[in-house]
């Protein structure tokens, strides 16, 4: 009966179980050193959140694709293949690992904090706004979200003397208009902004 659910069950040829594998662990190592977030119901997941979310359901995949591919005899040059493979998909799960826990480390030393502000702009585009201070400097990156919540990079940034939060503190002006949103940050007088303090804010309408 085993065999006869083996011979049933679903194959997979070993070299789209190796591409796919090592397909999905090289994106989420790229993504894990990439400047992404992602908004789901209002919160933001910050990027090394997002890829060790992808990384947990890369990993899975690959067993699963590993069980269903595994022949019953290798020969030498596949056995050669599926070590190389092994070796790059090890690789790419440590640069990934680096990443994400990079990520996480600067958020938690830097006292990351995200807002995500209102009101959003036509079609739905949000503006998205991380803040962190580090030496008594502040800076502050905005980001722009459309309808699927994600992020891919960032769309401007600030530098405010004395570790000062312009969004925290509501220190900051959010005007849409038929083409994107313009963010404006200001700082105090003792306080000023000191490099940036005007992003574009564009969904890509």
């Amino acid at each position: 009966m085993a065999e006869e659910r083996a011979q049933h069950g679903v194959r997979v040829s070993p070299a789209v179980s190796a591409a796919v594998g090592v397909g999905g662990l090289a994106l989420v190592a790229v993504a894990s050193w990439s400047s992404l977030l992602l908004v789901v119901r209002g919160r933001v997941v910050p990027g090394w959140g997002v890829s060790a979310g992808l990384l947990v359901v890369s990993l899975l995949l690959r067993w699963a694709l590993s069980r269903a591919s595994r022949p019953a005899d290798a020969s030498g040059p596949a056995r050669k293949g599926a070590a190389r493979t092994r070796l790059g998909s090890s690789l790419l799960i440590v640069a990934a690992v680096l990443g994400i826990a990079w990520g996480a480390v600067g958020d938690l030393f830097s006292s990351a904090e995200y807002h995500v502000l209102r009101p959003a702009g036509p079609g739905g585009c949000t503006a998205v706004v991380r803040e962190t201070s580090a030496f008594v400097i502040g800076y502050g990156e905005a980001y722009a979200v459309g309808r699927t919540g994600l992020a891919l990079g960032e769309s401007g940034s600030w530098t405010v003397d004395d570790g000062y939060r312009p969004v925290e503190a509501g220190t900051y002006e959010l005007d849409w208009g038929r083409d994107g949103g313009l963010l404006r940050v200001s700082g105090t007088g003792v306080d000023p902004v000191v490099r940036g303090g005007l992003t574009d804010i564009d969904c890509g309408w």
